[in-house]
């Protein structure tokens, strides 16, 4: 290919040559300036061997990391970089995409940062308690910050210890990382809290109110939204999303709504503005979000026909599960058994009454996906086709095809370890969505609106 400008070839041999492939020699036209600079390199390094000796080095180490990090070697096309704090397996920074360049992650667990360094590199990650970082870490004036902070406590699972919990307390870690950059003048013009939409009641909702006063103090004007991912993927999986942005910024008109619309603003979210204070309603946005295109996946689509990691219930084991089900549940069986068709079900085991039941769902929609230390069992899938049942746990990658990651991306091998990642992630779809319809939007005028300063 040939480039503009004074140019030199530059002869590379691979040393391997595949059959039938004219593959044994390419010729690179390289600028000027290329060589010049690879010139220079070799001089200062002081290392023997000439220019196509370094060429062949430079692309045999990138083709490496391609190879160890698949998605780390994407860099942002613009100027949008963002922390990623309890980064997790980086579903985040795989859902916002190449608009957008992660300069900071941050993880406490190290299972995770380890799948995330295997798919991602670990160049910007930081394995370490979000409470004992400091800003000094943090490089540069990102335009956002996103936090996915720990759930257990808001959550079903936890014992209602809301923000005062030892987990999802550590959300206040991460706040004051953000005070600390608001008083060095690099605070984030954007920031997105993730959470369970129990955290929008947690604590009679003084949690949830607690929250974005914390935004309010430092000068952020906020809007909340609940997305489900069955809109997304057939998995349902209803999450909060706060989109913060500093008071000052512009925000487009087509961008807010005058008052709530559904589905992404509920009843709760409603109530819980009536609720708050004067304060917090004059900074309250209710973001206008566009629906996605309409789903056409069912659970089905997502089920591998030989899962790895798994294995096949017996059929005793099958048959304890039916006998754990309501009489609800197991008209539930029957009713799939007459189809003659076969019939993906989703189960989960539950206590109720201090009794463990099995409940089944045939909507072609998994429930929920949970830690495998959660309040609830993983996830099992029971298979009906006529008069045969048969019953397995859901497979980690069908989980992770649930959560919107591409077969391409690395799990743990372990299957508690890989189910966790994946409990406690993002669902990638959700991510695109907002950064396509509001982060990304906002991020670019507010960059547009600083160059237009200098």
């Amino acid at each position: 290919m040939s480039c503009s400008g004074a140019t030199n070839t530059a002869m590379i041999t691979f040393m391997e040559k595949r059959p039938n492939l004219a593959r044994g020699r390419t010729s690179l036209r390289l600028p000027e300036e290329v060589l010049k600079h690879v010139d220079q390199h070799l001089g200062q390094s002081g290392r023997p061997g000439s220019r196509n000796d370094w060429i062949t080095s430079a692309i045999r180490e990138k083709l490496l990391r391609e190879e160890h990090a698949p998605y780390g070697s994407t860099r942002a096309r613009g100027l949008l970089t963002f922390y990623e704090f309890f980064a997790g397996g980086g579903m985040a920074r795989m859902g916002l995409g190449p608009d957008w360049q992660c300069i900071f992650a941050n993880d406490l667990d190290q299972k995770k940062a380890k799948a995330y360094g295997v798919n991602w590199g670990d160049d910007e990650l930081l394995v370490r308690d979000v409470q004992q970082v400091t800003t000094d870490e943090l490089p540069g004036h990102a335009s956002m910050a996103w936090a996915s902070f720990p759930c257990q406590d808001l959550s079903l699972a936890g014992a209602g210890a809301g923000l005062a919990g030892e987990r999802s307390g550590t959300f206040w870690g991460f706040w004051n990382l953000m005070k600390g950059l608001v008083r060095e003048d690099r605070a984030p013009n954007i920031i997105v809290l993730e959470n369970v939409t129990g955290a929008i009641t947690s604590d009679g909702g003084r949690d949830f109110l607690a929250i974005l006063e914390a935004l309010a103090s430092k000068d952020y004007n906020f809007g909340p939204l609940v997305i489900d991912a069955e809109l997304f993927l057939p998995h349902s999986r209803p999450r909060l999303f706060i989109i913060a942005t500093r008071s000052g910024s512009s925000v487009p008109e087509e961008l807010t709504l005058s008052c709530p619309q559904h589905p992404f603003h509920t009843e709760a979210l409603e109530d819980a503005f009536d609720q708050a204070p004067p304060s917090i309603r004059r900074r309250w946005l209710w973001w206008n979000l566009p629906l996605p295109p309409a789903r056409t996946q069912v659970l089905a689509d997502l089920i591998e026909p030989n899962p790895a990691g798994v294995e096949w219930n017996t059929p005793a084991e099958t048959k304890t599960l039916l006998a754990m089900m309501s009489p609800v549940n197991r008209r539930k069986i029957e009713a799939a058994q007459q189809t003659r068709k076969r019939t993906i079900g989703a189960l989960y085991r539950r206590t109720r009454n201090g009794v463990q039941r099995a409940e089944v769902r045939f909507d072609d929609i998994a429930g929920c996906l949970r830690t495998p230390g959660g309040g609830s069992s993983r996830q099992t899938l029971l298979i009906v086709e006529g008069d045969s049942v048969r019953s397995r746990l859901l497979s980690p990658r069908e989980a992770a095809r649930l959560m919107g990651l591409p077969d391409r991306y690395r799990l743990p091998t372990n299957y508690n370890d890989a189910y966790h990642l994946i409990g406690d992630g993002l669902v990638v779809p959700v991510v695109s969505h907002l950064g396509e319809h509001l982060l990304t939007p906002l991020a670019r005028l507010r960059a547009y609106e600083a160059e237009a300063v200098a």
